[in-house]
């Protein structure tokens, strides 16, 4: 690491934006997001985990569906740290600053059966939804839309996945 540093902006500051979003409304979206962007780190690695875990009859199309999930999940807080770029606030990047930002729980580090492993992913797919819904409302009441539009957009993606983990939980199968 160099030994010469400057430090441009520093993390939890707010600084003037491009879109002109007021600097105490900013805070609070930024806070916000930050929270989105630390939640999606959590979902990313377990849903990452479930992907190289995955065994048994299923295991293709699963495998498959896991690496579509885990990806969107990364392109969508991609967005989530370019936004709060956008509206003056810095994006946690520090494992440390994004465990202490984030409110969902992993699981563990033993490998679990793939129905509890979706059990434990629809669990904080639930908690990461509601969570977005309180944000949306937040950014659209203070008057930023486009933040609210990307959250909505990125909702709609959280819960088709959701609706596709809840039909591998289903009892109805061929495969015994």
């Amino acid at each position: 690491m160099s030994t010469q540093e400057t430090v441009r902006r520093q993390a939890g500051s707010i600084h003037e934006n491009p879109v002109r979003l007021d600097e105490e409304k900013a805070e609070q979206i930024v806070t916000a997001l930050n929270t989105d962007l630390a939640d999606a780190y959590v979902l990313y690695h377990q849903l990452h985990k479930h992907h190289w875990n995955v065994e048994g009859a299923e295991h293709l199309g699963i495998h498959r569906f896991l690496q579509e999930a885990y990806e969107d999940v990364e392109e969508a807080a991609d967005d989530v740290a370019e936004r709060i770029q956008a509206i003056g606030g810095v994006p946690n990047a520090s494992m440390g600053a994004l465990s202490e930002a984030a409110t969902v729980e992993p699981e563990d580090e033993d490998v679990y059966d793939i129905r509890t492993s979706f059990e434990n992913d629809m669990e904080m797919y639930g908690e990461i939804i509601e969570s977005y819904r309180e944000h949306i409302e937040l950014a659209e009441g203070l008057g930023d839309y486009a933040t609210g539009e990307m959250l909505r957009e990125q909702l709609e993606d959280l819960e088709e996945h959701a609706h596709i983990i809840d039909h591998y939980l289903e009892d109805d199968t061929l495969v015994r």
